[in-house]
């Protein structure tokens, strides 16, 4: 489909459908929001026309309240704008289920990425062979993080879920009713929710959604590439689960949550293997083979319902019982759907979900100093020495010895790893994420943990996970990895755990630290070293990236990401993680599922077998992408640098309140106090609030001035052959303009006068226009995302939905700022409004 014809499609099943759902949305009788769809145009109008006479928000509100109400008082203004917000979410609501409803007209098995196109291009026998051979040992991962940016209750995601099925039968009455019910539905958790309350919001998605499409996605796999009695790997497609097991990102995860939430996932695959059989019983009714899935019927209810110990080896037992009859005595009859339970068993175990654990280097390090200090004394030594005195002299740490607290709560999360591995597999909690390493005795306390808390090294069935995050943590990272793959107790572990070693890199803190275009080069390089080094000791490495969904955290194009690496770089595993509106915008159907789970797979394929000259960097190319980023990250480290860097954030932005929404997993910084530095500020919240000022400097700042000082020498048709000549640095100039398109600079047109931040605002602004100018030279583009007409249309609706909810927003931090008698209030106000915006954007969880 060209661009034209896809702008079409676009317009006839998205926007034309969401302006004549709208127009009925307008109509519904909801409690305490009459009116409000025929005031909103109004809201939008002088906004828009304001913004573009340089207005501030407080003015155009102001203006609206006067031309188009007859409001007397303050508190009937802020009440008639929490009514304006609730009622734009509901917009966003029914817009995001149009468009995913049209997701299949959208794309075809055609599309690039697609499995059918993958087939197409491997059609001869030896390129299909080498396919076959891929698949053996490659695999994808996607791994859960916490939703709770776009933490709809249950009964809101449900809404969503029947809204799309019945926009995709242009179901009147039924679209109706459910706008009412949705008009009807509180959006918003009253409670702060739970981390089990967060890891039950995803738990949904793996039911309802990841069973059937991983299962189908499999079979389809197999019936495309597994000729002549191959197989496909069991670990072709995997989950991976954080909600419950993070303690970094959630202060609020303790042992006994970590047990509740694997208990949940063992729960959730048990009861769909359940459900599944029901189906499976129904047609195989013969002799024999009816009896034995009636047992395992049983065993699966004992399990779910009196916790009776099942395995999946055990049930994969009684399905090759049934199969052999089948096969032997009923003409292989309905073999098809029995051979499908038992792929999504093998698949799926006991876990569903592999639950992983993660906590801050600088955690284990006060845990490390404590136990060291018992046992020990306050003796000074380095951090280098102790943990190996504790595994040298400490054979088992008793948790009675320990008060309430970090330490004696990590300590029984660790001893219960291995309860939670007998119940749910191995497989089920196999890895422990160290966030902020930088060092050797990052990993080596983690191992130390282990060795206190009684397990044997052959009992150690987990594997240890370094994240390096940071600048200096990747720029330590190959002197920390050689280290540890030379140190006789690591090098064992590793040897019982197949010489495997897993090693993730955060995205969010690299670009917050360093900036978009340092970051990334910075991650690539990174790859390429601990790639070298691992291969140079026989180690299979697997780089984990914790990627996210905003373009400024790495969203964008993911299968022209991995499909741009070159060989330099590991590729027998994609894992990334995703989260907030990642997971219901890009994986939240069956069909979206789908089709994305298809580009990370065929990314990685196509990587591997059908070569691009395009994706190998040269050597002159290699020293213009450090020459680009060091330009760029200089001037991005001088922008963090400034006075005012946080200052602009904690006074101007909705920076603050993260930290305040009924979101527990999103503090704004880690560490306690009330002072707020750079060093501190979490990654999510940090970007987060530059897209709510719709600013988006993570995704640009420091791009633009790197080609404006290379066509100040004279080399800017180099960085042309660059983008022509390398997939890499193509997908980063993309996914950065994708990045700034979501930018809306008018908004905060009013900074410029502010006494205090008016020269910080045109610093941003400056880099903002320099950025998107130059590329545009670069790519020959006349607008930013040409070559993405859907995505461009969609981010251009979602902006004028959401154009009032920011006004909103703004209108309220400025009366926050002025110190308003209604602070509180103003404050519930931006803490609504930012749901909605991020709702809306899908693109700041």
């Amino acid at each position: 489909m060209n661009q034209q014809a896809q702008k079409d499609k676009f317009r006839q099943i998205v926007e034309n459908k969401f302006q004549i759902y709208n127009s009925l949305f307008m109509s519904l009788p909801y409690d305490k929001m009459t009116n409000i769809g025929m005031l909103l145009p109004f809201l939008y109008q002088e906004s828009k026309a304001g913004y573009e006479n340089r207005e501030s928000p407080v003015e155009i509100l102001e203006e609206f309240f006067s031309n188009h109400t007859d409001l007397q008082t303050e508190e009937e203004q802020i009440e008639l704008l929490f009514k304006i917000v609730q009622y734009i979410e509901r917009q966003v609501v029914l817009f995001d289920s149009i468009e995913d409803a049209a997701f299949n007209s959208l794309h075809t098995e055609a599309d690039r990425g697609t499995i059918s196109n993958l087939d197409e291009k491997s059609m001869q026998f030896h390129q299909k062979e080498e396919v076959q051979k891929m698949l053996e040992k490659f695999s994808t991962k996607i791994v859960f993080t916490a939703h709770p940016t776009q933490f709809y209750p249950n009964s809101v995601q449900r809404i969503m879920h029947d809204l799309r099925s019945a926009i995709s039968h242009d179901s009147i009455t039924q679209i109706d009713m459910l706008l009412q019910q949705l008009g009807k539905t509180p959006f918003v958790n009253k409670v702060k929710p739970t981390p089990v309350d967060e890891a039950l919001s995803i738990i949904y998605y793996l039911r309802y959604v990841y069973y059937d499409t991983i299962g189908e996605l499999f079979t389809k796999i197999k019936s495309t590439f597994g000729e002549n009695g191959f197989q496909i790997n069991k670990d072709l497609i995997q989950l991976g689960f954080w909600p419950g097991g993070d303690r970094d990102g959630n202060p609020f995860v303790t042992a006994e949550t970590t047990w509740q939430v694997a208990q949940e996932l063992r729960l959730a695959i048990l009861k769909s293997y359940y459900s599944h059989l029901k189906f499976i019983r129904r047609r195989l009714s013969f002799g024999g083979v009816s009896e034995i899935l009636k047992q395992l019927s049983d065993d699966l209810y004992a399990a779910i319902f009196s916790g009776a110990a099942i395995s999946s080896e055990h049930i994969i037992l009684k399905i090759e019982e049934a199969k052999g009859i089948l096969i032997e005595n009923h003409n292989s009859l309905f073999l098809d759907i029995l051979i499908n339970f038992k792929d999504r068993v093998q698949i799926f175990g006991t876990h569903f979900a592999t639950l992983d654990v993660r906590q801050d280097s600088s955690k284990h390090q006060e845990i490390i100093n404590l136990i060291y200090e018992k046992h020990f004394g306050d003796e000074k030594v380095d951090d280098e020495r102790k943990f190996y005195e504790l595994i040298q002299f400490v054979s088992e740490e008793k948790l009675e010895d320990h008060e309430e607290g970090l330490a004696k709560d990590t300590l029984k999360n660790i001893r219960q790893i291995a309860k939670i591995q007998a119940l749910n597999g191995e497989r089920g909690m196999n890895r422990y994420i160290i966030s902020n390493s930088e060092a050797v005795k990052d990993v080596m306390n983690t191992y130390a943990l282990f060795k206190i808390c009684g397990y044997k090294e052959e009992e150690m069935c987990v594997d240890i996970v370094p994240l390096f995050e940071t600048m200096q943590g990747m720029a330590n990272s190959e002197s920390v990895m050689r280290e540890l793959y030379q140190d006789d107790l690591y090098k064992k572990h590793l040897q019982r755990r197949g010489n495997k070693q897993t090693i993730m890199l955060g995205f969010s803190d690299g670009t917050k630290d360093g900036g978009y275009l340092k970051a990334n080069w910075e991650i690539y390089t990174t790859k390429e070293r601990l790639t070298k080094i691992s291969r140079e000791f026989g180690i299979e490495v697997s780089f984990f990236d914790g990627r996210g969904g905003p373009p400024a955290r790495g969203g964008g194009k993911t299968h022209d990401f991995y499909a741009s690496q070159g060989n330099t770089i590991a590729n027998n595993k994609i894992e990334l993680t995703i989260q907030g509106q990642t997971i219901t915008s890009t994986f939240g159907n069956k069909e979206q599922a789908t089709y994305n789970f298809e580009q990370l797979i065929t990314a990685g394929i196509e990587n591997d077998v059908f070569k691009n000259s395009k994706k190998e960097l040269s050597k002159e190319e290699r020293k213009l992408m450090d020459t680009l980023a060091n330009i760029s990250y200089q001037k991005y480290v001088d922008l963090k640098n400034h006075k005012l860097f946080v200052p602009y954030l904690e006074e101007m932005s909705t920076l603050p309140y993260y930290g305040k929404t009924n979101i527990g997993s999103r503090p704004s910084k880690r560490g306690g106090g009330d002072q707020l530095n750079f060093k501190d500020l979490r990654a999510i919240p940090f970007v987060g609030s530059w897209s709510q000022l719709k600013q988006n400097v993570p995704g640009f700042f420091g791009f633009g001035f790197a080609l404006h000082k290379m066509a100040e020498e004279g080399r800017f048709d180099e960085v042309k052959a660059l983008y022509n000549n390398s997939d890499f640095f193509k997908t980063l100039v993309l996914n950065s303009m994708m990045s700034m398109s979501k930018s809306y600079f008018p908004l905060t047109y009013y900074m410029e006068r502010n006494e205090k931040f008016g020269g910080f605002w045109k610093i941003l602004f400056e880099e903002f226009n320099l950025s998107k100018k130059l590329m545009l030279e670069l790519t020959g583009f006349e607008t930013l995302m040409e070559e993405e007409p859907i995505s461009q249309k969609s981010v251009k609706i979602r902006e004028k939905i959401v154009l009032p909810l920011l006004s909103i927003q703004q209108f309220a931090l400025m009366k926050i700022g002025e110190g308003s008698a209604n602070t509180e209030m103003y404050e519930k106000l931006v803490m609504r409004s930012l749901f909605g915006n991020i709702n809306a954007s899908r693109n700041s969880a």
